[in-house]
Order: C-alpha cells, then structure tokens, then sequence
C-alpha cells in the first residue's frame, strides 16, 4: 500500500511518495534501484551520454536513501548513498604501493622525442608502436578493488608509500564503488567496438577480478573551478591557484563531506593487474568496460611522426576541452616491452611526457628601450633574454608605460615572469625580486627623443614627443600603421620594405603608395621582377576600403579600431565626419570629450585635410557605411575586452557583439556594461575595479553571445 504526503511548503508542488514495503521487497527494490543507478551512472561517466535527465537520477537515488534508512541492515559498501560519508577522518593512513606509482620524464620538443625514441631502441632494438593520451592536469590516484568492490584508493605519495583517502574518493561520481560488468552495454555501439577489437580484452572482461588495481587522476573541470573560486569569493576567503591544486587539497580534506562539495572527476589511465591485456591500448579498453572514464582524447600511433601530429591535433583543441591539459602522455604500448624497458631514476623508460608550450617563462631583462608609435607616444619596452613562451621565441616585452614600469618595479637586470597568451603582445607579468642583483638599473623616460621635447599631460599616462609630424622614426610608424591588418590590410608590405621605399624617398605619405609602378620598385636590390609586380599588385587590390578601415588607417589620436567603428556608424560617410563638429562627436556612445576633442582638432588642421585629399586623388574609393540595424539581445549593451582570450580570437568576440546588438569600446567608463578580461590583462581591469564595473571573464562572455 501507498501512503502520500503533501508537504503545503513545497513550492514545486511535488509530492512525496513513502511505499511500505516488508524487508524481503525493500531487498529486491534496493538490488534493481543500485542498478539502475549503476547504469546511468556508467552511461553518463563512460559512454558519455544520458537515457534520463539528472533530476530523475536524484530522485532514484534519494528513493535508495530512504529505504536503506529504513532498513539498515541491507546498507552495503557499493551501494551509490554511501559515496558520502558522515563523520570526519582523524588523519590518513599510509599506505604501500605494490607496484611504484611513478611520475614521468618530460619533453619540449621533437628533436627530444626522437631523442627518447633512439634510448628506447637501443636496450630494445625491434619494431614497436605507441598508444598516446592527453596528459591531464590532475592528481594521481590508484584504485585497489577486492572481488569486484573499491576498497582502498591512496595518494602517490612518494611513489612508494601513499595515503589512504579512500572515503574522499568514494565521494566522486565518476569512480565506480563497484566494477561494472561489461555484458550487461555489449549491445551499446561503444562497448561492442570494443569487445569486437580486442579480442584478449573480451576475455579479460568475461568475469570480475578478484585483485584489481586501476591508476588515474583526480581532477576539476573548467566549469567547477570557476564554481569553487565564486563560492570562495563569497566567503571571502582566498582563491585557489589553479584546478590540480584545487583538486589536490579536495582529495586531502578530513571531512569527506567537503569533497563531496567539490564536484570532483576522475578518469583512468592504467590498468596495473595483469588480467590477460598485452598492451596499454588494451588497459584503457578493460578500464572503461569496467566502468571508468578513461583519457581521452587518445590514439594508437606507429611512430613519432604519428605522436607529432596527435600532439598538434591537442594542442589547437586544448582550449576547447572541458578540462585542463599541459601535454600529451606517449608510450610504449607493447607490456612486456614496457616492462623490460625498466626505469631511469624515477620515470619508466617506456613512456615520455610531451608537454605543450608553457604560456609563461622566466627570463632576464637586458635593457630596457623607448620606442615611438604613429601619434607620437612613447612606450618603454623590455629587451629579454630570448625564451620560448607560447610556442614562440620571445626577445623583446612592452611595459607600457611608467606607471606600469612602477607598479612592477623593474629594473634593467631583473629576473621576470613574461606572458604570452593567443595574439597578445607578450608582457612582464612579474619580477621576481629575490633573483635581482647588485648592479640591476632603474630606468627613467628621457627628456627628449627623436630631436623633440618629451612631455606627459595632465591626466595622461603617456609619454609624447612635442612635434611628432617632425620626426621621422613616428613617419614611419604611420606607414607600419597605415598598411596594417586593420587598416588598408596591404599584405606583404612589410616594415623593410617600407623603410627601403622612405630610404629611397619613393613614398613621403602613404597614399604615395597608390603611384608605386613596378618600375619603381624593381631597380632595388633584392627586388625581381615578379616580386615587384606582386607588391604593386597587393597595393592596387586595397584602393576600395571599408569607412571604418579608413578611419583607423588615419592614424587620429584616441581613435582605435572600435571609435572608428562607432564613428563609421554614426555618420555614414567621410564627408559628414570631416565636417562634424567637436559637440557632435560628443553625443556618439564611447567617445568621450577627449577623443572628441582629439577627432575635431584632426579635421581642422589644413595639412590633415589635404592628407585626407590626396587619397581621393590618387583614385582611392571610401565605401559609405550602413549602420547596422541595432537588433539582438545586447542592444544597449557596451563592453571592453582586455587580455588574451582562449576559445575565440577577440576579433571574433567583437564581432559577435557587434552582430547581436553590442557595442564595443576601447576604453572603461561609468558607461561601460561588461569588461571582458582574458589572460594576461591590462591596466583596464584595474580602471574597471575602480569604477565598479561588471567584471567577466571568456566562459561568462561566451554564454552571452550564444
């Protein structure tokens, strides 16, 4: 019989429904609830894929709790209501690996993966191949199980001696408290590939091991350590470093109840009990047929030709996965090549460590120069030690100004941490103070430069030269500027060739560039025919151009990528910009009295207009622009992106913006919605802090541009 209780609070209105039932049916509705929780348990784990929403999971499970409340006695260590324990532990006990837990040896390279693969062939001097995974940032844990049940997990430790914790790991869903029979998914598409193409695995499989020990890694999410560092934030207390670190100290924690809240994951890359497998391709199939999430992406390869392209197939998905890798894991797939192989000094011979590029490296600053841009700011920049950060060789960093040259505190000889992420020009993050020596140099802006006085305004953070339009070093930054990829996008001309052409006196204004003929340029040294006609050719293709490419290429003081935009959108064409008046400029979103003041002071300045004329004369054509319809769910909505973002370029990110109704800023004020900060951001975050700004971060953004 059926009793219902309706509790009136309930603001779902769901009903709870209490059956009862004598000990031998709550038996049996137990055995069928565990299993069918177990199922779903290793469909949405393994197989990667839901047959019922989360909400009804929930329900079965708290169906389970209830009975088992009423009937303690049938409570058995597998069942899914005991992965939370109750009472906090007093301490870990240490536990002894039978087999060493060791780390790996890492490369960078290639070459050092040849390298490898050369040692491996000389104490084994026969063909072999390789299986090959994603190397997950997490924290390495061994699974023991006992006629089919988890009874011990515990810690690498040392690689000898671990500790015991296994009831925070009991607290994880992805780790089965009980190993999965296979047979019961052989009917699954997955499960039955498998079974088909592995013959030895198949058998393996057929029954549940007495002895059985699987190694994997704990790990976080993407998404749950952005939940844990928000609840950290609302309790005021200091944010976690990283995700391994996170995991690390979730693992750790006495009370298994804190582990649980930290939505730990768990994957298997090893099966350590000799079942019958030969290889470790084989290891990973046993692993997920017996219910574990294994590292994925992953491949069998042939050769190290095959390891480098895996390596670069994951390192342009990196960003994209859920989680966080820093390499990829090769080895010897052969087992008992494996074991012959042996170990050099704490890392088996048989398998290597390929890690990505790390995004920041340490590096020591030699000098530190001025340089000059278009409008006559001066920007100090770090001249380095060459590093490899990102994949890229590294010599040179921008400080930006001096106040951020203050706030860093470095100095000429200085150790320092320099960033790079995406398209981002690198910067000195950090320096590392400890490591300065003696004779480090502090470094102070010069009074003059390029033959003129050196000046900063009141309320500007920038350096500047009095008479810009005097110096020929900010002639040429024009030219850089004018030809660049948002702008008049002249491809091929370079700043050598520009410079040639100045040196030359071929070119004095950039729309002297519409009237370079081949012959012109092929008497220079270095130019054949063919070459010269190409560049006269890719300057000839750019003589149509976008009013907003236009704008910018002008090179207008306070007028970046997005003000040139804003103000393509606000009057359509040049004629009506170059008329505007400064108290108009001011009424268009994002353009402060600055900019405006800036903007209308161009215009009016005769050799300004008559530079402006000259590309009308040598045939240039300025598209009118149509503003977009101002639809989509952003409408009204202004945001600045600053730092490097992952998944998108921020090209990408504006434009999308743009398309849904957005608008996009290059400066923060009272007026600015969302700042978007990425890695590696800049003085804006800390302006948006300031004025209480909507602070962001990719995830956050991306959700918005859905």
């Amino acid at each position: 019989m059926y009793t219902n209780a309706v509790n009136s609070s309930l603001h779902s209105h769901a009903v709870l429904v209490i059956r009862i039932m004598t000990r031998d049916q709550a038996k049996e509705r137990i055995g069928k609830l565990r299993k069918e929780i177990n199922y779903n348990r290793y469909l949405y784990h393994v197989l990667d894929r839901q047959e019922i929403s989360e909400e009804a999971l929930d329900s079965l499970k708290h169906e389970l709790a209830k009975l088992e409340k009423q009937f303690p006695d049938l409570v058995t260590p597998d069942s899914p209501t005991q992965r939370v324990a109750g009472k906090p532990l007093a301490g870990f006990k240490k536990v002894s690996h039978t087999i060493p837990l060791r780390s790996l040896n890492d490369v960078f390279s290639l070459d050092e993966l040849w390298e490898w693969e050369k040692r491996v062939e000389k104490i084994v001097p026969q063909k072999f191949d390789y299986f090959v995974e994603t190397k997950i940032d997490g924290f390495a844990i061994s699974l023991i199980y006992q006629n089919g049940l988890l009874k011990t997990a515990a810690t690498r430790g040392n690689g000898i001696t671990g500790e015991d914790v296994t009831e925070n790991i009991k607290t994880i869903e992805s780790v089965p408290l009980e190993l999965h029979s296979p047979m019961r998914f052989s009917k699954e598409k997955e499960v039955k590939q498998l079974l088909e193409s592995f013959p030895r695995v198949k058998k393996a499989v057929a029954k549940i091991p007495s002895q059985f020990e699987v190694r994997g890694e704990v790990y976080l999410t993407k998404q749950s350590f952005e939940a844990m560092n928000k609840e950290q934030v609302k309790r005021g207390l200091p944010l976690f470093a990283n995700p391994r670190n996170a995991a690390s100290g979730s693992v750790r924690q006495l009370d298994p109840k804190i582990t649980a809240s930290r939505r730990l994951d768990f994957l298997a890359y090893a099966v350590v009990t000799d079942i019958g497998q030969e290889t470790h391709e084989e290891e990973h199939a046993i692993a997920k047929l017996f219910g574990f999430k294994t590292a994925e992406p992953s491949r069998f390869c042939r050769n190290t030709e095959e390891i480098q392209k895996f390596w670069q197939e994951i390192l342009k998905k990196r960003e994209k996965l859920p989680f966080l890798i820093d390499g990829i894991v090769a080895q010897v797939n052969s087992r008992s090549l494996f074991g012959r192989l042996g170990v050099a000094g704490k890392a088996p011979r048989g398998a290597i460590a390929f890690k990505f590029p790390g995004k920041e490296a340490t590096t020591v600053v030699k000098d530190i120069i001025v340089q000059v841009g278009r409008t006559g700011t001066l920007t100090p920049v770090a001249i380095l030690e060459p590093v490899e950060v990102g994949g890229v060789t590294v010599s040179r960093a921008t400080l930006h100004n001096m106040d951020e040259i203050r706030r860093l505190d470095v100095r000429i000889g200085d150790t320092a941490i320099v960033q790079r992420a995406g398209d981002v020009i690198p910067d000195i993050v950090r320096v590392l103070k400890n490591l300065r020596p003696k004779h480090a140099k502090e470094f102070h802006m010069p009074y003059s430069f390029c033959g003129q006085s050196v000046v900063r305004k009141e309320g500007e953070v920038a350096h500047r030269i009095v008479h810009p339009e005097e110096c020929s070093l900010v002639t040429s930054e024009k030219f850089y500027h004018f030809v660049s990829r948002k702008a008049f996008d002249m491809r091929g001309l370079g700043p050598k060739i520009i410079d040639r052409l100045l040196d030359e006196k071929l070119v004095t204004t950039p729309a002297d560039l519409f009237l370079l003929r081949e012959g012109d340029i092929k008497p220079l040294e270095r130019f054949a025919e063919k070459s010269a006609q190409n560049l006269v050719s890719s300057i000839q293709s750019r003589k149509e151009v976008e009013l907003p490419r236009f704008i910018f290429a002008l090179g207008i003081l306070h007028v970046g990528e997005e003000t040139a935009i804003d103000l393509a959108e606000h009057f359509g064409s040049l004629q009506k910009l170059v008329s505007a008046s400064a108290k108009n400029l001011m009424h268009i979103p994002n353009i402060g009295p600055v900019a405006a003041k800036s903007i209308n002071k161009w215009f009016k300045n005769p050799e300004n207009r008559k530079f402006v004329e000259k590309f009308l004369e040598v045939g240039v054509r300025i598209k009118s622009h149509r503003p977009k319809i101002k639809g989509g769910k952003l409408r009204g909505l202004t945001f600045v992106l600053t730092g490097g973002l992952g998944s998108v370029t921020r090209d990408e990110a504006k434009a999308r913006v743009r398309e849904l109704g957005g608008d996009v800023s290059e400066s923060v004020s009272k007026k600015t919605d969302y700042v978007v900060v990425g890695t590696g951001p800049g003085s804006k975050l800390e302006r948006a802090k300031k004025l209480g700004a909507k602070i962001i971060d990719e995830k956050e953004l991306l959700r918005l541009l859905r």
